[in-house]
């Protein structure tokens, strides 16, 4: 049933409680497909730790002048940028967590 369709309160009771037992069950936050939440940000941040870490290396490679300059220039520009987002990112989670915090109990 769809969320938008409730219009009995005891529907809405009934579905936010297989919803907690569902998530008991599973132990996290699954998506349809059996992904976890948890998992897509470890994978997330294992890509941008390899991004920086090859930005890092076309920088050593730069300067004992080893590898192409087209090479090192796409290197650190998506070390940039992967850069770039994961400070966004974790400003967005701060500025979350501070929302909750303001919540009244």
């Amino acid at each position: 049933m769809a969320i938008n369709n409730i219009s009995n309160p005891a529907q809405a009771a009934s579905l936010y409680a297989n919803s907690a037992k569902s998530l008991q069950n599973s132990g996290g936050m699954e998506g349809d497909d059996g992904i976890l939440f948890g998992d897509i940000l470890k994978n997330a941040a294992v890509s941008a730790i390899d991004t920086l870490k090859a930005g890092e290396k076309a920088s050593a490679q730069a300067v004992t002048g080893e590898a192409d300059m087209n090479d090192i220039v796409r290197a650190i520009d998506a070390a940039d940028m992967t850069l770039q987002t994961v400070v966004a990112v974790r400003d967005r989670l701060v500025t979350s967590i501070q929302e909750l915090l303001r919540l009244p109990i």
